[in-house]
């Protein structure tokens, strides 16, 4: 069941301990914005069951919303602990009583062990006013403080104003410091039909394009751990990597570049929803970098999902410092390599909390 916190007399937090009740409410605005609120969407839409999308259940509209927040009981909730997965969803409400979701929070786990806390508004960079965001931060940070020990929380992901806004909060709440130097600083781009770069090059012989097999286990295993080595704060065993290969291949989510029997590039695409499609992981091996496979591969897979699964756009990070901005501009991302960013590409932080239990993603 749901838990209701009143917060002020304009604002309410409400806890959602499964999926379905979070996108109960939610998804109406989660859907407008779907691009931007992957992060939060794509990791709830995973949690529910193909029955419950089937009857319906996902695709209610804001009167249901203010149906399903007007049914709340806000005399008899107090927040309770919650160490699994959970959402957070800060509403406030208009003159005429209408709610408007403005911020969500997610405290997930998955296989590989606990997700950062990842945060979201609908409210475009820009647009958000320190008089507007310090209050409803407070305001959810007391209420995961409740919820979940401090060690939990090892970091917090999501549009830059938000995510120092949290830290800064937390911090106070906690006595945890942040780390000196931010886990993750990446930009969140964007390609669609319009902005999309198809090419005529072709493939040397004897390369090809393709999801991964169950045969290329160990290979896709060694690029996974490859890849997190390289993010230092995040490495893992090949044991690990393992688990995370095998569970990819089987979902049919990582796609490979096979030269000549050998995988340079791996490109893992685990976030989606009805129109939307994240690539989450893009790794070439040391031997077979600079020559082109992560371009072939990235622009290979955006084309499917853009002209094959018809998904409006395909969104990704990409690290402010990482020489793939260069890829990915080639291929249609937007608002990479220092040209003008469009209000969908936002700046995006990770920062991490010492002393916590760090989990991986």
């Amino acid at each position: 069941m749901p838990g209701l916190h009143t917060t002020t007399q304009s604002t309410i937090i409400v806890q959602h301990d499964n999926a379905i009740d979070f996108l109960s409410c939610s998804y109406p605005t989660l859907r407008r914005y779907e691009a931007s609120a992957n992060i939060v969407l794509a990791h709830a839409l995973k949690r529910v069951n193909a029955e419950a999308v089937l009857s319906g259940l996902l695709f209610t509209d804001d009167g249901d919303a203010e149906a399903y927040l007007k049914s709340l009981d806000r005399s008899s909730y107090s927040p309770h602990r919650n160490d699994d997965s959970f959402w957070l969803t800060l509403w406030s409400f208009t003159p005429g009583g209408r709610p408007v979701l403005d911020v969500v929070l997610s405290c997930l786990s998955w296989t590989l062990g606990n997700y950062p806390i990842f945060i979201w508004t609908p409210r475009r960079p820009g647009t958000i006013q320190s008089d507007w965001l310090g209050p409803r931060v407070t305001q959810l940070t007391e209420h995961l403080r409740m919820c979940v020990p401090p060690e939990r929380v090892y970091s917090v992901f999501g549009m830059t104003q938000l995510v120092k806004t949290f830290a800064q909060r937390w911090t106070l709440l906690t006595g945890v410091d942040t780390d000196r130097e931010p886990l993750y600083a990446a930009h969140f781009s964007y390609c669609d039909t319009s902005t999309f770069q198809p090419s005529d090059v072709r493939l040397p012989r004897g390369h090809e394009l393709r999801r991964a097999k169950p045969r290329d286990l160990e290979d896709v295993a060694r690029l996974c751990k490859e890849f997190a080595d390289d993010t230092v704060f995040f490495p893992l065993t090949i044991e690990r990597a393992r688990i995370e290969a095998r569970e990819l291949i089987k979902k049919g989510q990582i796609w490979v570049y096979a030269a000549n029997g050998d995988i340079a590039t791996i490109c893992a695409v685990t976030r989606n929803s009805q129109r939307v499609s994240a690539i989450t992981k893009v790794y070439t091996t040391p031997a077979w970098r600079r020559h082109g496979c992560a371009e072939f591969l990235v622009r290979e897979v955006t084309g499917r999902l853009l002209f094959d699964c018809n998904r409006d756009c395909v969104v990704l990070y990409v690290g402010h410092d990482n020489n793939a901005q260069r890829v990915y501009d080639r291929v249609g991302y937007a608002g990479l390599c220092g040209k003008d960013k469009s209000d969908r590409v936002e700046d995006s932080l990770e920062l991490g909390f010492r002393g916590t239990h760090r989990g991986h993603w």
